[in-house]
């Protein structure tokens, strides 16, 4: 199942957490991003609050050429960079999978120049949900 908001694109897949995991950084590395930052938000809600979560990390992944681009038209697209990925538990066998639209970011910074990259980065990232949806 497909949901979009309007700050993102997402589905439900009917595969654990960690298989989904692994499903995602792959399928990124296939459209040419890498995984800069992975936040475990669960362990550190875990150590910082002492709260359980369920299994919910926040990947951010960046296509060098795009974020080259991008950065060189903009220096400050920084501040919205890199992509946000979020892969959650629903249960111990479906897991959600949220990307972050790049449309947000040249919404934001107003330039004709960074929405084209910006494009570029969401065709890139809609194959990423695509092959999700198909494994």
């Amino acid at each position: 199942m497909t949901a979009n908001t309007s700050y993102g694109k997402g589905l439900t897949v009917p595969a654990t957490f960690n298989e989904t995991v692994g499903d995602v950084e792959r399928a990124l590395a296939d459209q040419g991003f890498g995984i800069l930052t992975r936040i475990d938000v669960a362990a550190t809600l875990r150590e910082k609050l002492g709260v359980d979560h369920d299994p919910y990390v926040i990947l951010g992944a960046c296509n060098p050429p795009l974020a080259h681009r991008a950065l060189e038209r903009e220096p400050s697209v920084g501040l919205l960079l890199p992509c946000n990925v979020v892969v959650r538990s629903i249960d111990p066998h479906t897991t959600r999978v949220e990307i972050l639209d790049p449309m947000v970011i040249a919404d934001l910074a107003g330039d004709p120049e960074l929405r084209a990259v910006a494009e570029e980065a969401r065709a890139r990232l809609d194959k990423v949900l695509d092959a999700l949806s198909h494994r």
